[in-house]
């Protein structure tokens, strides 16, 4: 599975459930007060009258369908259809309605209208446009077939009110046709507007969050920084001096690599942090991009765990520039790496991939085989102190997301539980000839 990185969309699709329950609960009692009052109206008649038949066979079938829609909204499936089409069905329920109440003249066609703001409630501007065309069509294709004699008026309602002439006819059909289009129009042009104004507001809770973070992780790594670099330096430098003496044994050797390694990962730790919470803008020159992944992918074959059980090889040209500021790209690398190579099982391979498509865009793609990523972490794998690990910190992918972000370098994930991970950096166009030239 895919998951495309970069400003998120409104959550429509998930809220769209509970709208639905919403709606569907509230659609039947408006249904039922609309109908009963259609019913009182004519309950001196007798039972068997026209639109009291009318009015409880719509009102039983309103009740059939919202139970339709309750076993749809529990199976989960076809939500946006199941919204279109209740859209559409209310339109028709209240074409009835206006029907029974005095056709063209009816003061139920108001309805049309509050099925337009549903409609964009429930799907945007799409969807009132979807209830104004349904309403439009519905109420248009009643005045006509009462015009023609197609459509007989109710045989207990005065016929008078149902007699139109051509000029009439046209008047109520252009009206309501009109009407239903503004509220549509406006309706959906502001439910567009809300919804991204809560994503925009979204996205700044967000921003402000991490902000938030970076502050408290600036003053813990400007306090810790200095006094648990030198710590580490001193530890790293006695162990690469106890290890050379010829006094000691085999074992004891491979200990001192563990306090080495150890501390070299601690040390990048501190370096991440800091990275992390103290960002500087990119200085961007023309960079050869294939040669610094080579060169990290030779670091990195002699650090940490692909020193010995997790290979890391590289794909690509021997030559490709790109646009962009050398250490921070070499940091972005290093970062999708490790993370890589964390991830794997002894004995497999990550791949670091550079390559220039046919149109001269630049991808750099690092691929692993381990554990993959979950659905619930895909989400969250760029922020901050967030990890799947339980020896992780969540800092290095933070910082490659900061990284790709403050270039504008779009990134994408490929995963899937047990089916290891794909991250793609788009890294732009290659640079052009002149610019390399004159380094600018």
């Amino acid at each position: 599975m895919r998951l495309a990185l970069g400003l998120p969309n409104a959550a429509v699709a998930s809220a769209l459930p509970r709208r639905l329950a919403i709606l569907t609960a509230a659609r039947l009692a408006l249904f039922v007060a609309a109908l009963a009052l259609v019913g009182l109206l004519y309950i001196r008649a007798k039972f068997g009258s026209y639109t009291l038949q009318v009015a409880l066979g719509t009102l039983v079938l309103a009740f059939v369908l919202g139970g339709v829609y309750a076993t749809i909204l529990r199976i989960g499936r076809g939500l946006p259809l199941l919204a279109g089409t209740q859209l559409v069905l209310d339109q028709l329920t209240w074409t009835v309605v206006a029907f029974l109440t005095g056709g063209a003249a009816s003061g139920a066609v108001s309805f049309y209208g509050l099925s337009c703001v549903i409609g964009a409630a429930l799907i945007g501007f799409r969807g009132a446009v979807i209830a104004a065309v349904a309403g439009i069509a519905s109420y248009s294709t009643m005045v006509w077939l009462l015009e023609f004699g197609l459509l007989a008026p109710p045989s207990d309602q005065p016929l008078s009110i149902y007699s139109l002439s051509s000029d009439e006819a046209r008047f109520y059909v252009a009206v309501n046709g009109l009407v239903q289009l503004v509220v549509a129009v406006l309706a959906g042009t502001l439910a567009e507007r809300l919804r991204w104004t809560g994503g925009e507001l979204v996205l700044a809770n967000e921003r402000a969050e991490r902000a938030e973070r970076m502050a408290a992780l600036g003053r813990l790594a400007a306090g810790l920084a200095h006094e648990i670099r030198n710590p580490l330096g001193s530890i790293a430098g006695s162990a690469q001096l106890l290890k050379a003496s010829r006094s000691l044994s085999s074992e004891d050797k491979q200990l001192c690599d563990i306090i080495r390694r150890e501390a070299s990962r601690l040390n990048d730790l501190v370096t991440d942090m800091i990275d992390l919470s103290r960002p500087r803008p990119p200085q961007i020159l023309p960079v050869d991009v294939a040669v610094i992944a080579r060169e990290v992918v030779e670091l990195a074959g002699t650090s940490g765990r692909s020193e010995s059980d997790v290979g890391v090889v590289f794909e690509g040209p021997p030559s490709v520039h790109v646009r962009a500021d050398a250490a921070q790209i070499r940091q972005l690398i290093w970062n999708l790496v490790r993370n890589a190579v964390q991830a794997s099982s002894a004995g497999e391979r990550v791949r670091v991939v550079v390559t220039r498509h046919e149109d001269d865009r630049v991808e750099l793609a690092v691929v692993d085989r381990g554990v993959g990523i979950d659905e619930a972490a895909r989400a969250r794998i760029f922020d901050a102190f967030f990890t799947t690990r339980s020896q992780g910190t969540g800092v290095g992918l933070a910082l490659v997301k900061r990284i790709a972000d403050e270039h504008g370098f779009p990134i994408e994930v490929e995963s899937g539980a047990g089916r290891g991970a794909t991250f793609r950096v788009g890294l732009g166009k290659v640079a052009a000839l002149s610019s390399l030239q004159s380094g600018a």
